[in-house]
């Protein structure tokens, strides 16, 4: 999905592709400052005992007791967080799942805003926050555009591997091939987003060169965004290589969208982790290397179509 810049890399860079989108009139999950929302899943077996998860020593004692990590999440990017028959789902959710497993807790997933993703996991509303958050320097030092300092920042836990892409409406009447090539015309994206960014970095980069810069309308949530360009109000959009993959081949039975060009500026998807919470975080951390090594993260992968972005090792703060 990647709020104070929140990817979805460029600010919430919440790759990545498989669930169906509704691109007008979809089920929409953005809540508003409180940060919740009525819809809410749980994650984990349920089945196997705290004393046989290989990881429940691991976790700090908090959550040895409740039995819970409440997740906070943006569910409105197919594959990777989205609403289906009420239930959130998507390579998220499975993986907490598989994390799960490891820890011996159940990670309760309630979707809210991108943008207040990470204020919400530091005023302690959720444990971690997990939603296609592209790990940068800026979030982990709680930094805004301009290096201004907003808050504390966050840890990450990375996980997977996504880039930018350009998007289109089928057959792609304007001729657009790139993100460069968007220098004069409007594009659509969603606010505070790392590829929000990213068409800021390059509306810049279109007027250093004497080209007039990129009319860039942002909205509160991801659907919005494909709307405008459905309607042809945007001549692209912007977003995660694995979601604008996966819109493109389902929104309207794949016809649509379609993505132009090749994914730019690849890094790391990260769990956010309040900097205060080191035990949580190294737990997380061993659990996901867990899931690399008995093969269960590269499952879950493959069921969403999104195993490009695998990872071979978890990493901390991995992100630039």
């Amino acid at each position: 999905m990647t709020a104070s810049t929140t990817r979805r890399t460029t600010a919430r860079t919440r790759i990545a592709a498989v669930g169906a989108i509704a691109v007008a009139g979809s089920l929409l999950l953005t809540a508003c400052g409180d940060q919740t929302d009525s819809s809410s899943q749980e994650s984990g077996s349920g089945k196997e005992t705290k004393s046989g998860a290989p990881l429940f020593e691991k976790l700090p004692e908090k959550y040895q007791k409740s039995g819970v990590i409440k997740v906070g999440t943006n569910a409105e990017y197919a594959p990777m967080e989205f609403v289906e028959n009420g239930k959130i789902v998507g390579v998220d959710p499975d993986l907490a799942e598989a994390l799960g497993k490891q820890l011996g807790v159940k990670f309760e997933f309630t979707s809210g805003s991108f943008e207040g993703l990470i204020t919400a996991l530091n005023t302690g509303r959720h444990d971690i926050a997990m939603s296609s958050i592209t790990d940068n320097k800026q979030r982990q030092e709680g930094l805004d555009e301009s290096g201004k300092k907003l808050g504390k920042g966050v840890d990450f836990v990375d996980y997977f591997l996504a880039g930018t892409a350009v998007y289109t409406k089928k057959g792609n009447p304007e001729g657009i091939n790139s993100i460069e090539d968007l220098c004069g015309k409007t594009a659509a994206v969603q606010r505070a987003t790392t590829y929000e960014k990213a068409l800021k970095t390059q509306s810049k980069a279109c007027t250093d060169a004497g080209e007039k810069a990129i009319k860039i309308q942002a909205f509160e949530n991801d659907t919005e965004a494909q709307t405008r360009v459905k309607a042809g109000g945007a001549v692209a959009g912007v977003n995660d290589y694995p979601v604008a993959v996966d819109l493109a081949r389902k929104a309207d039975g794949g016809k649509a969208f379609e993505v132009v060009g090749e994914q730019v500026d690849a890094g790391p998807f990260g769990i956010a982790v309040n900097k205060d919470n080191t035990g949580l975080r190294d737990a997380l951390k061993e659990a996901v290397d867990a899931i690399i090594a008995d093969g269960s993260y590269q499952k879950v992968l493959d069921k969403w179509g999104a195993g490009t972005g695998a990872i071979d090792k978890a990493a901390i703060n991995g992100g630039k």
